[in-house]
């Protein structure tokens, strides 16, 4: 089994915050996105991942080595590969040909999420997929009466099907999801301007390719910042709920601290005088004196005196100081 994660996109609506740091390298519960995601598809996945492909754009030496190291210590081998033009989801997926062979798993580095990997061995695909109020944003697929999926359509405008497609993909062989892709890049395809993997799907699925829907219990997106607070809580609960790593580091830093779990706090942190928690991450280095911390992502080296914080992300290297606050900051910033 192989793990392909595209990962090249800007993440626009998460700045300030992804104009240091890409989107898919953002802490949630005290690790990257992308490091959550492909550890979650390795514990469940039955069959053992050989090799795991990130399609990235120039993130840096630092981000493509913690990315290697990460397959690393799963067992698999690692691959960095760039989509340095924004063409499209099919595209993202065409940059990492090389590793498209045999069983292959696409999860795009956009959600976490809680899901059913049994896989029906009958299928040639699963495409895992959760109901939404308003799919005109996802693309998504239409079932037949037996439940195998009929159609999939990407971005409606009008309403075919609330079943959005989260970004989570399983192909029976590799190579026929290469030469689809290599088929709509050969005759320029496009749907919207980009080359679509929905478009790959649909003749995949017209050349008699079954495909099945995937059962998802909790998708959780990590879009923009109330949604990145969001599940950061809830993977900080899955966490205390399944008995796995909540870190604390080391309490001898601690003087006269209440942490309320769940929270994680990272290596080398000082807390003086202060609440954390519930729904707390903090990163290494970091300093909170005489404050409360209550749902917020606090990352690297930063400082927080004499200040209530609650629904917020700041970023590494900053300083807040003073009064009760709701705080979006980038990197090194002072308020």
């Amino acid at each position: 089994m192989k793990i392909i994660v595209p990962m090249a996109g800007m993440g626009k609506r998460l700045r300030p915050h992804t104009l240091t740091t890409p989107k898919p390298l953002l802490p949630v519960a005290g690790k990257p996105i992308v490091q959550r995601l492909v550890e979650d598809i390795t514990a469940i996945c039955k069959g053992k991942v050989e090799e795991i492909a990130y399609i990235t754009g120039r993130f840096g030496e630092a981000a493509e080595k913690h990315l290697l190291d990460v397959a690393k210590e799963l067992g698999a081998k690692g691959h960095i590969f760039y989509q340095d033009d924004p063409l499209g989801t099919a595209h993202a997926i065409w940059c990492a040909k090389e590793c498209l062979k045999g069983e292959v798993i696409v999860a795009f580095a956009d959600t976490l999420f809680r899901a059913d990997f049994d896989l029906d061995p009958s299928a040639d695909g699963v495409i895992w997929v959760k109901s939404v109020e308003d799919p005109r944003q996802f693309g998504v697929v239409t079932l037949d009466s037996s439940g195998t999926i009929q159609e999939f359509v990407e971005k409606p405008e009008k309403f075919v099907s609330n079943l959005a497609i989260i970004g989570i993909y399983y192909f029976k062989s590799g190579e026929t999801l290469l030469s689809e892709i290599q088929y709509l890049l050969d005759n320029d395809i496009r749907d919207k301007g980009e080359y679509q993997l929905t478009n790959a799907l649909e003749n995949m699925k017209n050349k008699g390719m079954k495909f099945l829907p995937g059962e998802v219990k909790d998708w959780m997106d990590c879009g923009n910042k109330d949604n990145l607070l969001d599940t950061n809580k809830k993977v900080l609960e899955y966490l205390a709920t399944d008995g796995k790593e909540l870190s604390i580091s080391d309490p001898g830093k601690f003087s006269n601290a209440w942490i309320i779990e769940p929270s994680s706090i990272g290596e080398d942190v000082e807390i003086e005088n202060a609440i954390i928690g519930p729904y707390v991450s903090i990163g290494k280095g970091s300093k909170i004196h005489n404050s409360i911390v209550k749902n917020t992502i606090i990352r690297d080296n930063v400082t927080v005196q004499d200040a209530v914080v609650d629904d917020s992300i700041i970023g590494n290297h900053c300083v807040v100081k003073g009064e009760a606050q709701r705080l979006n900051l980038g990197d090194f910033t002072a308020v």
